[in-house]
């Protein structure tokens, strides 16, 4: 999944965003967060509508499809969720509920869900409570606020804190009893789950029975 051109960043500002990562990897938050075979943190977040959705109602339907992204801001994150929306007949085909959290104000989940033609829930998790709970949040160095400041991407302003941070792009496959079947995360934002992978973890539910 490639954003192309490398966003148009010139090299010493790649370098000061190739670095963050490269510091964010070895602190192994990675290590920490939730991974397979533990128990999901039930969570209840509004939607762009402030209109609240809860994981234990959506898991009384099906599996879950969980996706932690940074916000609209992001183009990594756009391409993750159009290509997902682009598969959803085949993840409600196979029984499937499917949210995207990220710490956007519950405005701007709602323009990120109307520029992306998004049909699933855009949930709004201001203060990361919930990514934090998956253990997937991290604070931006100083050059890395001040490199975004410059690209007009205003945190404090989309996220409603004054704290600089974000969750891992981060993708979870959730069975119905609450378990964490399928992880994917990587401290590089640019990696993303292959969205027929989750399709894949789905349909081994229905193989199994």
């Amino acid at each position: 999944m490639s954003a192309g051109s490398k966003e148009k960043v010139p090299p010493e500002k790649r370098k000061v965003m190739e670095d963050a990562i490269e510091n964010l990897r070895k602190t192994h938050i990675t290590d920490h967060a939730l991974k397979v075979g533990d128990k999901m943190p039930p969570f209840e977040l509004p939607d762009g509508n402030k209109k609240m959705v809860s994981s234990k109602t959506l898991l009384k339907k099906g599996p879950l499809i969980v996706v932690f992204y940074r916000g609209g801001w992001c183009p990594y994150c756009n391409l993750q969720l159009h290509d997902l929306q682009k598969y959803l007949p085949q993840i409600k085909g196979l029984g499937a509920e499917l949210v995207a959290i990220s710490p956007q104000t519950p405005d701007n989940s709602l323009s990120t869900a109307q520029k992306d033609k998004l049909s699933f829930y855009v949930l709004s998790d201001v203060g990361s409570k919930v990514g934090k709970k998956f253990g997937l949040v991290y604070k931006l160095p100083k050059k890395l606020q001040g490199l975004y400041k410059e690209f007009g991407i205003d945190l404090e302003k989309s996220n409603a804190t004054r704290k600089w941070e974000l969750p891992l792009a981060a993708t979870y496959v959730i069975k119905q009893d609450g378990r964490i079947s399928y992880v994917f995360l990587d401290v590089d934002y640019k990696k993303r789950a292959e969205t027929k992978d989750l399709i894949d973890e789905l349909k081994s539910f229905h193989d199994a029975k």
